[in-house]
């Protein structure tokens, strides 16, 4: 009988039998005595052990060999199976994990444990991250970050769901389903509340999609365009321009802070332009000069003085 490592076990009781055939021929020529307790030995059994006679109670009492399994002596006419440098008793040649009889059946060693086939392949196996069973060859499996799972080991964490044929995200060293991670870790739009899952805008430090992003009077989309707030409303230029913006008293157009006309002066309720605040009279520029109100008129110092 060979192991899977091709090594022999070698049954002992043939080899004992011939010794005793050739040794009872001898006796019956000669006189003969136990080397141990001087039995005569005369058309009895014996056992040669190292060239002397030894009977069989004795042999089985000093020379037998030790079962490796129950280490009691293996007599004579018990069968006895060896590797390695130890012996069995075959009754006692098992696997150490299941226990079946491995007289007749390849086995092998693992840290000098003597196993079949089938637990030896369970004992290399990967264990599965998830139920901690061994993972046999041929199963179905999920390697992820260095660890293994049987495929229906491999959940999201949240739901249980099987994740092992879905796409998947990960949050430390839990995994989710998309679901679960967007309701648990992702931004929600401020306008529809929902979660963001892809893109999306940030405005004020809020999140948005950026289909809710739009313009508060014609709902045009602003990402990427641009855009103004005023009283916690954002509107594209054209809707800020015809709706909202204060008129220039200088030119009639409306202010909208963005171009050419992005500084502006304020004064009395009336708004300019910078560039439209100007003397009625003369043209001159007033921004950052002293000027004199007359009417709805705004003059410079010297047309207002004359």
């Amino acid at each position: 009988m060979s192991s899977p490592h091709g090594v022999c076990l070698l049954r002992r009781q043939d080899h004992k039998r011939s010794c005793s055939s050739e040794s009872l021929g001898a006796t019956m020529a000669e006189s003969s005595h136990c080397f141990y307790c001087r039995e005569d030995l005369g058309g009895k059994r014996f056992v040669r052990n190292e060239g002397k006679p030894v009977c069989v109670r004795c042999h089985t009492k000093f020379c037998a060999n030790s079962c490796a399994e129950c280490h009691r002596p293996i007599p004579v006419e018990s069968k006895e199976l060896s590797h390695k440098g130890r012996y069995w008793h075959e009754e006692c040649f098992r696997c150490s994990k299941c226990y079946k009889p491995l007289a007749k059946q390849p086995f092998s060693t693992k840290d000098d444990r003597i196993m079949c086939g089938k637990c030896c392949s369970r004992e290399d196996a990967p264990r599965c991250h998830g139920c901690y069973k061994p993972i046999l060859a041929g199963t179905e499996s999920v390697e992820y970050k260095g660890n293994s799972w049987h495929d229906e080991c491999f959940t999201c964490c949240s739901c249980k769901r099987p994740l092992a044929s879905e796409s998947f995200l990960s949050k430390g060293n839990d995994s989710y389903c998309n679901p679960c991670y967007d309701r648990k870790f992702a931004k929600h739009c401020v306008s529809c509340k929902k979660p963001i899952t892809s893109g999306g805008v940030n405005y004020q430090a809020q999140p948005w999609h950026s289909h809710c992003f739009v313009c508060s009077s014609c709902s045009k989309p602003l990402a990427g365009s641009s855009f103004t707030n005023h009283q916690d409303q954002v509107f594209c230029v054209d809707c800020y321009k015809s709706s909202v913006a204060k008129k220039c008293s200088g030119c009639q157009n409306p202010i909208t802070g963005f171009g050419k006309g992005v500084n502006v002066v304020n004064y009395e309720g009336s708004s300019w332009h910078e560039y439209c605040f100007n003397c009625k009279k003369c043209s001159l520029s007033l921004t950052n000069k002293r000027f004199v109100a007359k009417g709805n008129d705004i003059l410079c110092a010297d047309c207002g003085n004359k």
